[in-house]
């Protein structure tokens, strides 16, 4: 008899062994895209076609290893949820899905088509996949914010932990939404528009320049105009870089306590937000990454001076504290 019960203890609700699992779906689309970025890598070698100024494997290649990095954060966050884990579960549930479905779209459009699947415009069949993928962009965004609001509303973790994927998870939600400017028109575009043509091509990577020009190796990003990606990619992977520094200052040598690494995560959450904000400012400039102006120079440097004197203060704050103790 206690046997019996005791089984069906164990297989009732185990809670702490139930928060340990990662999100399923997730982690299978997370494992197709490695597979789909081998075979992205392997087409490199063997197709020798060029989409808009680049090898036409590059672009799926990126999104899969992006893919299955944002697949295996999520993953992770999710299992950490002890409040609303149905809801978390479903949402989850529907990025895997806007994943699948916008790599699907890139792989056919892209890689068998050999046609751009953003902005493009050019025949009915092009406009349906830029309509479908822009619905799965909606959904995946949507289904983060719901995320992040449960985030919002339970702890995941330890104080530092909890802080850091909060504040991961609003930033990288207005990473998100700058992907918004690039489906706008540029002044060209607007231009002929508003005189009544029909255009195959509406958006932009780039700013002040045309798409497929010269760029940084791999990325892509324009070295002769603005580029809008720029912004795009730093404001996602906030949603792993600032975790994974509360995770190294929870193991730092100097046992740093956990009111100080949280003080610590504000720091860096307000210095990447700050970044972001820069990096937006001076692609819409028209300005590449590493031809900033006089203004960008300066408005850096009062990024720098803020992270150090904040971080500073934190640390010698830290120092009094055990000075006094000693």
């Amino acid at each position: 008899m206690t046997k019996t019960l005791l089984t069906r203890r164990d297989t009732t609700a185990p809670t702490s062994i139930v928060r340990q699992r990662w999100h399923r779906p997730l982690l299978v689309v997370a494992a197709g895209m490695v597979l789909l970025s081998l075979v992205a890598a392997g087409g490199l070698f063997v197709d020798d076609r060029v989409l808009v100024g680049a090898p036409i494997w590059l672009k799926p290649l990126k999104f899969a290893i992006s893919f299955a990095i944002y697949a295996t954060t999520l993953a992770w966050m999710l299992s950490l949820h002890g409040r609303a884990r149905r809801t978390g579960w479903w949402m989850g549930s529907l990025v895997a899905a806007a994943l699948v479905v916008e790599m699907g779209l890139m792989v056919v459009q892209i890689g068998i088509r050999g046609r751009q699947l953003h902005f493009n415009q050019a025949a009915p069949l092009d406009t349906n996949f830029t309509i479908v993928m822009a619905v799965t962009i909606y959904v995946l965004w949507g289904a983060t914010l719901v995320i992040a609001i449960l985030a919002m509303v339970q702890r995941l973790g330890d104080r530092t932990i909890t802080l850091a994927i909060r504040l991961g998870l609003v930033i990288t939600l207005v990473g998100l939404a700058l992907g918004m400017l690039m489906v706008m028109p540029t002044a060209e575009q607007q231009a002929a528009i508003d005189a009544g043509q029909t255009l195959p091509i509406v958006g932009a990577h780039s700013v002040g320049v045309p798409d497929g020009g010269a760029g940084l190796p791999v990325v892509g990003w324009s070295t002769i105009g603005g580029d809008l990606r720029i912004p795009h990619f730093v404001g996602i992977h906030a949603l792993q870089l600032l975790p994974l520094l509360a995770l190294l200052l929870a193991r730092s040598p100097r046992r740093l306590g956990e009111q100080v690494r949280s003080r610590l995560v504000w720091v860096a959450a307000m210095t990447y937000a700050g970044c972001l904000a820069l990096l937006t400012w001076q692609a819409l400039r028209g300005q590449p990454l590493f031809r900033p102006d006089l203004a960008t120079f300066e408005a850096l440097g009062l990024l720098v001076l803020f992270a150090g004197t904040a971080a500073a203060l934190v640390l010698r704050g830290v120092a009094a504290d055990r000075t006094a103790r000693a």
